[in-house]
């Protein structure tokens, strides 16, 4: 009996060391999307990017890299992300680089991707908010293009699917990018959080409009799945330990840019609203969980 038992464990042993520990972890990410993938916002720019698609170092998809990396985890990765881009601009040359869907392969087999809200104005709707009223009307209308949003998102999840049919897909949400509420008292506080700026009403419906945001990219994504993507979202709002309290306006530090981003030497207007070094960390940690 004891030789059989040493028999089957030497068996075992010798299956376990002829394949190799890392085989089945071998990744071959791609990292698609806007600003918010490419890092506007968060510095450390790769060499030609700075200005156009403004692709960061620090962006989440790098940092999931990294980490991958370290790990003898990664086989290889390509961030084709760039600002600006809408669901659209992913099929076609945008700002003179190849069309983003071309990055992908038929052995990529994991995909990040945050997209969505260029299809929408969200940029323009906050600067109405900052230079003028974004309440009612202006609310209404964004509101109204979210249906069509998630029909695009969704689309693009197929297409990406068929391209790369054992990937992994992971849309990564927005978040919050300002308070609900009035600023905290005694907080040091983003410029953009000043007086006659941004007023509550104006705080309560840009989230109305970025819960709407959060909501439609989940139902593209459940769309996206019953026609048989592997997609996943990862919400902002589903870690409320990490990122609460850490909106501009609110008393934590900021994991997005303000009004600093337009001092001589940052990105300018572009990067207002946008993750910084910590935001991003924040959302590679979402990735990873």
């Amino acid at each position: 009996m004891k030789r059989a038992i040493g028999v089957l464990a030497a068996a075992v042993a010798a299956l376990v060391f002829a394949v190799p520990a890392q085989a089945s972890y071998s990744t071959s990410l791609v990292v698609l999307g806007d600003s918010y993938a490419s890092g506007t916002g968060a510095g450390d720019y790769q060499d030609g990017t700075a200005g156009n698609c403004w692709r960061s170092t620090n962006s989440y998809g790098e940092q999931v890299a990294d980490r991958m990396r370290a790990a003898g985890r990664l086989a290889s990765v390509a961030n084709v992300s760039c600002s600006g881009a809408a669901t659209a601009d992913l099929s076609v040359p945008f700002k003179e680089r190849p069309a983003q869907l071309d990055a992908l392969k038929p052995d990529t087999n994991l995909v990040l991707l945050t997209i969505g809200t260029n299809d929408i104005d969200y940029a323009a709707y906050g600067s109405t908010c900052i230079l003028s009223d974004c309440t009612g009307a202006p609310t209404e209308a964004i509101l109204a293009k979210l249906p069509q949003m998630g029909s695009n998102v969704t689309a693009l999840l197929a297409e990406i699917d068929r391209r790369s049919p054992d990937a992994r897909i992971v849309v990564v949400g927005y978040g919050r990018q300002v308070s609900t509420s009035e600023n905290p008292p005694g907080a040091a506080l983003d410029p953009i959080c000043g007086d006659g700026l941004l007023t509550p009403a104006e705080r309560v419906e840009g989230n109305k409009v970025a819960d709407g945001i959060d909501a439609t990219l989940r139902s593209a994504v459940t769309a996206a799945r019953r026609q048989g993507a592997f997609a996943t979202y990862a919400s902002p709002f589903s870690r409320p330990e990490t990122f609460e309290g850490h909106a501009l306006c609110e008393a934590g530090t900021p994991f997005l840019r303000g009004f600093d981003a337009l001092a001589p030497g940052q990105e300018g207007i572009e990067a207002v609203f946008h993750p910084n070094v910590a935001g991003q960390t924040a959302l590679a940690s979402l990735v990873r969980a």
